[in-house]
C-alpha cells in the first residue's frame, strides 16, 4: 500500500483497523519488565494508558490515540517531515475538533517535537491544510508497517502457531479488526519471537486488555482476560 509524500487521510484505513493491527503487534512482544519502564524512555512498539506508541530510537515516534467512540488521533513525526520547517509556518492543528488532546499537541508544538497530526471521527481521517509546495510529512515513514495489512499479517503469522487446530493469523487478526477478538485464543496460540526467550503471557493479556479488541467481561479495572491456563486476570 502506498502512502503519498505528503500523506492524505485517504492513505490510512479506518481508525479502528489501524488501531487493532498496531494493538496486535505491541501486544505479542509485551513485557512485564517493558511496563515496569512506565512513561520513561521506551523503543519500540507497547500500548499504555495514553494509547498505541512507536519509536524507532532514531528519527521516527508516533502515537495513536482513542479520544472516545469511533474517534481517534494520530500524531509523531519522522525526520523527513518538513512541517515543522516550513515557511510560512503551517497550523497543524487548523481546523481540529474540540475533542483533540490540545495540550499534549501544543506541549509538543512548543518543544518543536511534532511533525503532522490526523484525526479521525465519523469514520473518516482528516488533517490541517498544507500548502502545495510540501514535500513530506513523514506519514509514510513508520506507519507504513500498520497501514499495510499485508505486512501486518506478516509479521503476526510468524507469531501464531500453525501446526494445531484453530484460527490462524488472517482469521485472528480479522477478529481484531472486527473488535470480535477473543483474546484466549490469541494467548493458545502465540509463539516467542527467538525459542530462547520465554514468553510473558501476562503482559501479553494485561496489553490485549488495554486495546480492547474485543468482548469482554467488565471489572473494576477494565475486562477480564482468560489465560489458557485457566487463570484471568
Amino acid at each position: 500500500m502506498t502512502i503519498h509524500r505528503p500523506g492524505v487521510p485517504e492513505d490510512l484505513p479506518p481508525g479502528e483497523a489501524l488501531w487493532a493491527r498496531w494493538a496486535l503487534l505491541a501486544a505479542v512482544d509485551a513485557t512485564t519488565e517493558d511496563e515496569r519502564r512506565g512513561s520513561g524512555y521506551r523503543t519500540g512498539l507497547w500500548i499504555d494508558d495514553e494509547g498505541l506508541h512507536h519509536d524507532d530510537s532514531g528519527c521516527t515516534w508516533w502515537t495513536l490515540s482513542r479520544r472516545g467512540e469511533g474517534r481517534f488521533v494520530l500524531y509523531g513525526e519522522d525526520e523527513s517531515s518538513g512541517v515543522k520547517w516550513h515557511e510560512p509556518p503551517i497550523d497543524m492543528l487548523a481546523g481540529g475538533p474540540e475533542w483533540l488532546p490540545y495540550g499534549e499537541l501544543r506541549d509538543r508544538l512548543q518543544g518543536n517535537e511534532l511533525g503532522c497530526v490526523y484525526w479521525y471521527e465519523n469514520g473518516a481521517w482528516a488533517r490541517a491544510p498544507y500548502p502545495e509546495d510540501l514535500d513530506d510529512d513523514g506519514l509514510d515513514c513508520g506507519l507504513t508497517g500498520f497501514v499495510d495489512r499485508e505486512q501486518v499479517l506478516g509479521a503476526l503469522s510468524d507469531r501464531v502457531d500453525a501446526t494445531t487446530g484453530g484460527p490462524g493469523a488472517d482469521a485472528l487478526l480479522s477478529d481484531a479488526e472486527a473488535q470480535r477478538l477473543d483474546p484466549a485464543l490469541l494467548l493458545d496460540r502465540l509463539l516467542p519471537s527467538h525459542p530462547e526467550e520465554p514468553l510473558d503471557l501476562p503482559a501479553v493479556a494485561r496489553a490485549l486488555a488495554l486495546a480492547d479488541l474485543g468482548p469482554g467481561t467488565p471489572g473494576p479495572t477494565g475486562p477480564v482476560v482468560v489465560l489458557p491456563t485457566g487463570g484471568t486476570r
